[in-house]
């Protein structure tokens, strides 16, 4: 038994900010809108919406359920459903820990290009500035420390670490009460902004104008189903925690509802912001809309200073509350990210929340420090990316999935009595096929995919020992690591 009573939200709405904190991060600025225009332009929100109804709502449902009821980080909740199923919890604490390290990385990068949006100090060339004068990026593998990325890690581990040992109500409430209205209000002037731009018409035009025949293919509909997955943070652990803080007597359903509408909602306003701003630079530099459009850090570091470096004095502002917002909505993100082993470690050895945050906390800064203030920093960042999230998650979402509705389907009724003793929207066989066929099934499919192209062709052109090291490497910590921790015991006297 735990000595130390465990923590509670001090209110729903403190759960649903922070479920919305999670949810809402820099995915939904850089990658929704490209996926979106790339998948049919406006017909995507079709199979998005489907996706999100079918297969995102529903398997945020389980993971609630599963936090809620069996008050536990994803290691405890699933033990105590069912025993066998906690290595499943040990993955996704994992998958969490290691997305956190090296998203703290590209949360300096927009902390440090916030401000040097003043003065817009990348000059005439952002894609230089950004790899050889602030990355310093070096060919293959190099463990050299570039001393400014150095200094902007250790800052932004220090406000994450801050942020955590104040605890559920004292640390992530009042996180996300100050950096998700920030986050809304600098991102509605940047709408607002480039929405008022010469050519914005022509990229809103590109953004929203459907194309119905991308609707027969297969692949739109996998990366529709595969978008809703990573947007709301579900399948990795972080809604199991916090669901496992909600009183006993939580609206679930009302909440998921609230939390997928506000995600879905914000990630349309981030399509309009930034489509309205590319549609300003294909104008000013006489280009298609398909020449500047991009996603990821491409679009982020490179397409975005070369369009705030073409409106003179007024980009500095533009520059400020474009990365102002990733910044706000990267803090939010991460903080929930590393609460999940938090709360896992915590639960499983029965140490304080201090303990847990220093040892934790302390241990990923260091590692996350390490790597990423190097010359080979956005090499790890992409391929751990690329690995944490189409094989990590994915895999972890299916394992927890299947181990419920197809070897244990005796727990659903449980789980759905549940549901519907407390919630307003009832759930019932509809919600279970959706969780039993479409989502798992539209989860391997997606991950079958993704192997197959790994296998055969490799990713990004890296060397295939990098390749090992980096990014399969990562994938066998994780079933390592799951089945370490599940197997280690609490010692006798272990500080509580």
């Amino acid at each position: 038994m735990q000595s130390e009573k465990r923590e509670n939200w001090s209110s729903r709405s403190g759960f649903i900010l922070a479920a919305v904190g999670s949810a809402v991060g820099l995915g939904n600025i850089w990658r929704f809108p490209y996926v979106a225009y790339e998948n049919g332009g406006g017909a995507f929100l079709i199979p998005y919406l489907i996706a999100l109804l079918t297969a995102g709502l529903p398997l945020l449902y389980l993971d609630y359920v599963i936090g809620q009821r069996f008050k536990g980080a994803p290691p405890t909740a699933y033990k105590r459903l069912v025993k066998s199923a906690e290595p499943i919890g040990w993955w996704q604490v994992l998958v969490a820990t290691v997305i956190a390290i090296y998203y703290a990385s590209v949360l300096n990068w927009a902390g440090n290009f916030m401000l040097f949006s003043f003065g817009q100090q990348w000059g005439e060339n952002p894609e230089e500035f950004f790899f050889n004068a602030y990355l310093q990026n070096a060919d293959g593998v190099l463990f050299e420390v570039v001393p400014h990325l150095f200094i902007g890690l250790v800052i932004v581990w220090a406000i994450a670490l801050l942020i955590l040992y104040g605890g559920v109500k004292r640390g992530l409430e009042i996180a996300n009460k100050i950096f998700i209205p920030l986050l809304m209000l600098t991102f509605v002037l940047l709408v607002i902004q480039a929405a008022r731009l010469p050519g914005a018409i022509d990229g809103l035009n590109a953004f929203f104008t459907p194309s119905w025949s991308a609707m027969k293919s297969p692949e739109v509909w996998l990366a529709a189903y595969g978008h809703i997955f990573f947007s709301l943070s579900i399948g990795f652990g972080i809604m199991v925690t916090f669901a496992s803080y909600l009183k006993r007597n939580a609206n679930l359903t009302g909440s998921g509802l609230v939390v997928g509408l506000a995600n879905s909602s914000f990630e349309l306003l981030a399509g309009i912001g930034v489509f309205a701003a590319l549609g300003y630079m294909a104008h000013a530099t006489g280009s298609p809309i398909s020449e500047v459009v991009g996603g990821g850090i491409g679009l982020a570091f490179i397409a975005f200073p070369k369009l705030i470096s073409t409106l003179g004095s007024k980009g500095d502002l533009v520059g400020f509350l474009f990365f102002g917002s990733l910044v706000f909505a990267g803090i939010s993100s991460m903080v929930s990210i590393l609460e999940v082993p938090i709360a896992a470690f915590k639960d499983k050895f029965g140490w304080s929340r201090n303990k847990s945050v220093t040892v934790v906390g302390g241990v990923s800064a260091i590692i996350s420090i390490a790597l990423f203030s190097s010359k080979s920093a956005i090499t790890f960042v992409d391929i751990i990316d690329n690995f944490a999230n189409n094989i990590g998650i994915v895999v972890g979402a299916i394992l927890s999935i299947i181990w419920i509705t197809w070897f244990n389907r005796r727990l659903i009724p449980q789980l759905t009595q549940h549901i519907n003793a407390i919630s307003s929207l009832k759930v019932g066989k509809l919600w279970v096929f959706m969780l039993s066929i479409v989502t798992p099934l539209s989860l391997i499919v997606a991950l079958v995919m993704t192997l197959k192209s790994l296998l055969t062709e490799g990713y990004g052109g890296y060397s295939v020992m990098t390749q090992i090291i980096y990014g399969w490497g990562v994938v066998a910590v994780f079933a390592i690591g799951a089945l370490l921790f599940t197997f280690m015991k609490r010692k006798k006297g272990e500080s509580k």
